[in-house]
């Protein structure tokens, strides 16, 4: 049941309207001091900071689409991670989207990322940067076999894991989105050290990149946290219910008008696009 309702749930992002939303219109950040309001997928943020485009630890991809604002925090995590990657000799970091400069409803591409608290990380480690041709249009590696049930052994690497098993064990991290796949993978090549697989979830595509999501900040008081996930590793039924075939007689639900945002959300709007 659970399972169907995640399927549901993906199915309906999914097919999200393709037409521009109102919170493209706002291309700089909202003044204020940081607040992320709302949920991760049905908000928006004040003060919202720009990730620097130029590190020597990390690489922004598509910075055309202006998807590379979010909370303060998410900010520090990306450099904070990219430091530590860089540091272990892994390679360097390649960033995708994070959120719009007040957040808000994509157009495209995500449900969630609303609140400047989620980013894409690609899950690879190139030792050479890329061109800005490549970054322009990445080439996302995908890691999961066509049958959906195994990553696919020459393209798996260590360092792979190394970098999600590092984002998992920052403070800040509540949640890290991949396909079931690759989390069975984690699993299989943990070892006795597992703490930190709980916060990895499996989920829909993700066969190329991680989605990392932050905890609320503490002073973001209209900030809407999810429940933490359940206890464990999440290696055992719970994983291997994602490899079933769908229920019989499942179909795909049609299309879904987006709930409206936050009061907050809404009068930000309603200020901004006057």
């Amino acid at each position: 049941m659970k399972k169907t309702f995640a399927l549901l749930l993906a199915l309906l992002a999914g097919s999200a309207a393709q037409a521009a939303t109102p919170w493209q219109q706002i291309t700089h950040p909202v003044a204020g001091s940081p607040q992320s309001i709302g949920s991760f997928s049905n908000g928006c943020i004040v003060g919202a900071s720009a990730l620097p485009l130029q590190s020597e630890n990390y690489q922004v991809m598509r910075t055309e689409q202006r998807r590379y604002f979010g909370h303060p925090d998410l900010v520090r995590f990306i450099e904070r991670l990219s430091q530590q990657v860089r540091g272990q000799g892994l390679g360097t970091v390649l960033v995708g989207d994070m959120g719009m400069a007040a957040g808000g409803r994509f157009s495209s591409g995500h449900a969630s990322h609303q609140t400047g608290l989620d980013v894409d990380i690609f899950l690879q480690l190139p030792q050479t940067r890329w061109t800005s041709a490549q970054l322009s249009r990445p080439q996302a590696l995908d890691l999961v076999a066509v049958n959906g049930k195994r990553v696919i052994p020459s393209l798996w690497k260590p360092e792979i894991g190394t970098l999600i098993k590092t984002a998992a064990e920052d403070s800040e991290v509540t949640r890290i989105f991949v396909n079931p796949a690759i989390k069975q993978q984690l699993c299989l090549d943990a070892g006795p050290d597992r703490g930190w697989l709980n916060k990895v979830r499996p989920w829909f595509a993700h066969r190329a990149h991680m989605h990392v999501r932050l905890r609320c900040p503490a002073d973001s008081l209209e900030c809407q946290e999810q429940a933490p996930p359940p206890p464990g590793d999440g290696c055992g039924a719970e994983l291997q219910s994602w490899f079933l075939p769908p229920p019989p007689g499942s179909k795909a639900p049609g299309k879904s008008t987006p709930p409206p945002p936050p009061p907050s959300c809404q009068a930000l709007l309603d200020k901004h696009l006057l």
